[in-house]
């Protein structure tokens, strides 16, 4: 999982949060040529996460019944992870919070 943050220009970053149209070509690039926009990718990320959660508490269900066609190798690398994969999304909610209470704390 990547976690770079790459730096938007003054023109996306006004785009964040607000859904795009999609063009008339048929793709939705968003505002000043950023793929999605930061809410989509946030989004997909928490459905990949929330994926991978679903799938570890299936697998871990699987062994408790004892089906002999998961392993308990395969269901600890998928609870191991999910486990990653929450972690970094609490630690982006984080700093997210962070970053608002400081913007919010600046004096203008």
């Amino acid at each position: 999982m990547d976690l770079r943050i790459n730096a938007l220009n003054s023109q996306a970053a006004n785009g964040i949060g607000r859904s795009v149209a999609p063009r008339a070509g048929g793709s939705s690039a968003g505002v000043g040529g950023v793929g999605g926009g930061f809410a989509d990718n946030f989004k997909s990320a928490l459905q990949s996460v929330s994926k991978a959660q679903n799938d570890a508490g299936r697998l871990q269900m699987e062994v408790q019944k004892g089906n002999p066609n998961v392993s308990l190798e395969e269901t600890m690398l998928a609870m191991q992870k999910a486990q990653i994969g929450f972690q970094a999304t609490l630690n982006v909610r984080n700093r997210m919070v962070q970053a608002y209470t400081d913007i919010m704390n600046m004096s203008v």
